[in-house]
């Protein structure tokens, strides 16, 4: 019951990937807003650079993993595959 549990919050495709970095990057200019009215000036426009900066960095973290598993069940795929040519 928990492994079924677990499996929702699991990236599986891309269309999955930019979903939460859509969400991430929503949280992140809200909070950036915050910092822009209780900070003003530099300081805060610092704080929305870096929070909207940190959604770039995971989102490209998210995409790179994404693909390096899908490329890996690609690989464990094909060594499971009995090679063409030999039919004993």
């Amino acid at each position: 019951m928990l492994r079924k549990i677990g499996r929702l919050f699991l990236i599986k495709n891309r269309f999955e990937a930019f979903a939460v970095i859509y969400a991430l990057a929503l949280g992140a200019v809200e909070r950036g807003q915050a910092y822009l009215t209780r900070f003003p000036g530099f300081g805060g426009k610092l704080l929305f650079l870096a929070t909207t900066c940190a959604v770039f960095m995971a989102g490209a973290k998210i995409l790179d993993c994404l693909r390096f598993e899908q490329a890996r069940a690609a690989q464990k795929a094909a060594e499971a595959e009995p090679p063409e040519g030999n039919t004993a």
